[in-house]
């Protein structure tokens, strides 16, 4: 490959950085938003029993909008398709304001499945930054997008509280406010998203001229895609990764409180784990570029396997073993996620691998719903522990899926 021209190399930095600066603004909301979820519908409804239907619900517009928005981004290109998702978050995040107002629990389940688009948006960019560089600079472009959503795993809960201060002070009820600020920051970001992102990502690509936006009779079904072996190892390894996280996180917090640990230690294991999903990205770009996907999906696995034993055998009254595996789980999801991205995206066409990333997603984000709400049954039907063992039990068939298929993988075979 020759050199990229200057002016085309400036292109891709400045794309690149306007999608980590949107991920940045969009996960900021996103991440405040549902920090009050649970909150609000309990208080709404009067009852804890429905307190986790607005964080299923946002997950659930996660997985629709991937599929929704890939699709347009197929007709219309990643530009298009990414400020459209931070659009109707926005209009999700008023809906939701509304909702608190009017006390209405089904407007504010309405208003976080449009939520759950906005965050569509953010997982999708990462794919537009492969979009945009060769298969030996993609895995680190996706890492750096990824990093981008520390600053709102960081700011996102810390602006609730001044928030909701400031919309009770011009007369909204409480924790309305905290609503607004998806408003602003998702708002924000499909609005710099629009603005910046220009020529679209993926006119930025090396095969933009052969593989142009719009349908194509020679691509390949969904179904045919599905067959292929790389994209089963990198759906079976992003969907383990998502399963074995979501599992033992979403009862960390309980399972500390439950055992007298107070909130400051849930919040700095909690931040532990944050810290491990998104700061390190970089990190996993360049490792994932240097020795491929196949061996970091492997080291993410393991790191996922591991965090799950120690989560198992950590002793309830000790916060410093659970600080390591939160921490260790978010890596390994990490890991994980940046390796089967940049694999997922290699080798295909724009329509095709378009498709088939919003399919994944949709996948991923189901996934994450049912892992969700089987946690808290396996806690109850068994115990905390049980749910390390069951994390470690998942990693097993993604880690057979790549050994039996690491030779075609090797050689680029789709």
């Amino acid at each position: 490959m020759g050199a990229v021209p200057r002016t085309l190399q400036s292109a891709r930095r400045r794309s690149l950085w306007t999608l980590v600066a949107s991920v940045g603004l969009g996960s900021t909301g996103h991440i405040a938003a549902v920090t009050v979820a649970t909150i609000v519908a309990n208080d709404i409804a009067g009852s804890s029993a429905w307190s986790g239907a607005p964080g299923a619900t946002v997950v659930l517009g996660a997985a629709v909008g991937a599929s929704t928005l890939s699709a347009v981004m197929v007709r219309r290109g990643r530009r298009f398709g990414i400020a459209l998702g931070y659009s109707i978050g926005v209009v999700g995040a008023l809906v939701a304001t509304a909702a608190v107002v009017s006390r209405s629990l089904p407007l504010l389940l309405l208003g976080t499945l449009l939520i759950g688009f906005g965050n569509s948006s953010n997982q999708l960019s990462r794919y537009a930054a492969a979009d945009m560089f060769p298969a030996a600079r993609r895995a680190s472009a996706i890492g750096t997008v990824v990093w981008g959503a520390t600053v709102g795993a960081v700011v996102g809960p810390n602006l609730v509280s001044l928030a909701d201060a400031a919309g009770m002070g011009f007369g909204l009820p409480m924790l309305a406010g905290a609503y607004l600020l998806p408003v602003i920051f998702v708002g924000s970001a499909g609005l710099l998203s629009f603005a910046l992102l220009r020529p679209d990502p993926h006119d930025l690509a090396d095969d933009s001229a052969r593989h142009a936006v719009g349908p194509r009779p020679a691509e390949a079904s969904l179904r045919e895609l599905l067959r292929r072996p790389t994209v089963v190892a990198s759906i079976a390894a992003l969907v383990a990764g998502q399963v074995v996280m979501t599992l033992i996180m979403t009862m960390t917090p309980l399972h500390m409180t439950e055992h007298g640990h107070g909130l400051e230690t849930v919040g700095l294991v909690i931040s532990a784990h944050t810290f491990g999903m998104f700061a390190l990205s970089p990190i996993s770009g360049r490792l994932t570029d240097r020795f491929g996907s196949p061996p970091v999906m492997f080291l993410g696995l393991a790191t996922l396997a591991l965090s799950a034993i120690l989560s198992a055998i950590a002793p309830p009254e000790g916060g410093g073993l659970l600080f390591l595996a939160l921490f260790l789980l978010g890596y390994g999801w990490n890991l994980g996620y940046v390796a089967g991205s940049a694999l997922l995206a290699s080798g295909l066409d724009y329509g095709e691998r378009t498709r088939l990333e919003g399919a994944t997603d949709s996948l991923i984000w189901s996934s994450a719903a049912a892992a969700s709400l089987s946690s808290g049954v396996v806690v109850a039907a068994a115990s905390y522990a049980t749910l390390g063992l069951v994390g470690v039990f998942v990693v097993v068939a993604p880690a057979w899926i790549l050994l039996g298929r690491r030779r075609v993988i090797a050689t680029g075979r789709r």
